[in-house]
């Protein structure tokens, strides 16, 4: 699911699809976030599913403990009160909207989470959460979608990292992990790469070309369809680790890399840019 932040229209850029194994079996418009949560809850009631949400789960750590917050729920909740006031002030270390600066870098007070820089560290992009303004900003979708998250595991999603996979998941993708490196920006590109996946029916599409946020998100839904048992067997971060708090990427492992997919397996409890834009 291709995410957005916007105050007043998220309806006409969020991006829904669905796919099975081998095939793309639909792609939405149309849904505000509320939307979306009450689609997903809705779905959850008739079948197991897993849910990929493009925008970051959490904040770094030391911003939660500064807060007073001793484990995502209380994070949560925090940004459901003072979110928006946030958002508003841009106060640091928030930055990008307006005059604000990136702050300098503060080893005590880093602007990414333990996941994004693994992901640097592979070669990829994710940017601050902090970053609430400017391109590739990430930060206010995110302060808008963390209460939905809240919302998903009271109505009993399972939210990874922070809770073991259960029979209805969300965890947190990185579309240009699962897009590859396509110019997404044009339609031509994302064209001759739709035409080409035999895994996107014909009606289809026009859909999935249409947009780039379309695009995500149908090329992320494959991804996540290939991946079926990997992600059953997921389990919850290690408790007290930067991921127990701040969440992480999901990232598959790939046979023909295996340290490319996701961050080392000691850091979790296991069960068993060609576009200025976060994807």
């Amino acid at each position: 699911m291709d995410w957005s932040g916007d105050a007043r229209a998220s309806h006409r850029r969020i991006r829904v699809a669905s796919a099975r194994p081998g095939r793309l079996v639909d792609v939405r418009a149309g849904l505000g976030r509320d939307g979306v949560t009450a689609h997903l809850i809705a779905r959850a009631a008739e079948t197991p599913l897993v849910v990929g949400l493009d925008f970051s789960f959490g904040l770094p750590a030391w911003f939660a403990r500064e807060h007073g917050c001793g484990d995502v729920a209380a994070l949560w909740d925090l940004v459901a009160r003072d979110g928006e006031e946030w958002l508003r002030a841009c106060r640091p270390p928030f930055w990008g909207r307006g005059p604000v600066p990136r702050p300098p870098h503060d080893p005590a007070r880093p602007g990414y989470r333990s996941t994004e820089e693994a992901a640097r560290a592979h070669g990829l992009d994710p940017r601050s959460t902090f970053q609430i303004g400017g391109a590739g900003a990430v930060g206010t979708g995110s302060l808008r979608g963390m209460p939905h998250l809240a919302r998903l595991r009271a109505a009993g999603f399972a939210v990874w990292p922070f809770d073991d996979a259960g029979r209805a998941t969300v965890l947190e993708i990185y579309p240009r992990v699962h897009t590859g490196p396509v110019v997404k920006r044009s339609a031509t590109a994302r064209r001759a790469v739709v035409e080409a996946d035999p895994r996107i029916p014909a009606e289809l599409r026009d859909a999935v070309v249409d947009t780039e946020d379309a695009f995500d998100a149908a090329l992320s839904a494959l991804d996540m369809a290939e991946h079926q048992g990997e992600l059953a067997a997921l389990g919850a971060a290690a408790s007290g680790s930067p991921e127990s708090i701040e969440g992480a990427l999901w990232r598959p492992a790939r046979r023909d890399a295996p340290d490319a997919g996701r961050a080392p397996a000691t850091e979790w409890a296991p069960r068993g840019q060609d576009v200025p834009r976060r994807g």
